[in-house]
């Protein structure tokens, strides 16, 4: 079977993690958090006219493809700081220890014009389902920054259950709102 158009890793930080940027996280965070803030509108924005594009156009321009990916980038950048799984401040612009991808879809060839429509309801299971998971994901980021705090380390299976989770929102995200593609995004991890 093919790939599924949208990949989504995290780099172990198979180091020593800043303990005191760790304990501070949270603090540290607020500025890139309001940039991502005042950005994250651009991506709401951007889907409705994508949608209506792809409706009544079967057109996906390129530079709407890129913009949106890289906001998309950005927030997962932001994102993997503050759930702890790297310790460099989340850049704007360089990709870090965070790897999204989407492949371009061919809207004339690629994307049904009237699926846009009806892709919210959906993914209605995924979203019960990954509303769960980031409960779990959120336990499982106050565990990390205990041991991160008294090990230095995170811990592997917590840091790849927050991949996971974050991997598989990304897919629910590129289907339904990016609108990149027409494969129902798969309930996993992998």
């Amino acid at each position: 079977m093919e790939p599924y158009p949208i990949t989504f890793a995290v780099d172990y930080p198979d180091r020593a993690l800043n303990r005191l940027s760790t304990f501070f996280r949270l603090f540290a965070a607020i500025p890139i958090w309001v940039i991502l803030a005042l950005l994250g509108n651009a991506l709401t924005a951007l889907w409705l006219p994508t949608m209506l594009m792809i409706l009544f156009r079967k057109k996906y321009p390129r530079w709407w493809f890129d913009f949106g990916l890289e906001m998309r980038r950005f927030q997962n950048r932001v994102f993997a700081y503050l759930l702890l799984m790297d310790d460099r401040y989340p850049s704007t612009d360089e990709h870090q220890s965070v790897r999204l991808d989407y492949v371009y879809p061919d809207a004339e060839r690629d994307l049904n014009r009237f699926l846009p429509l009806i892709k919210w309801l959906l993914i209605l299971p995924h979203a019960i389902v990954l509303l769960v998971l980031y409960i779990g994901v959120w336990i499982a980021a106050i565990i990390a920054w205990f041991a991160i705090l008294f090990t230095g380390r995170y811990p592997r299976g917590i840091f790849d259950y927050v991949e996971g989770t974050l991997r598989w929102s990304n897919r629910v995200q590129g289907y339904a709102f990016g609108l990149v593609t027409d494969r129902y995004p798969p309930f996993s991890f992998d």
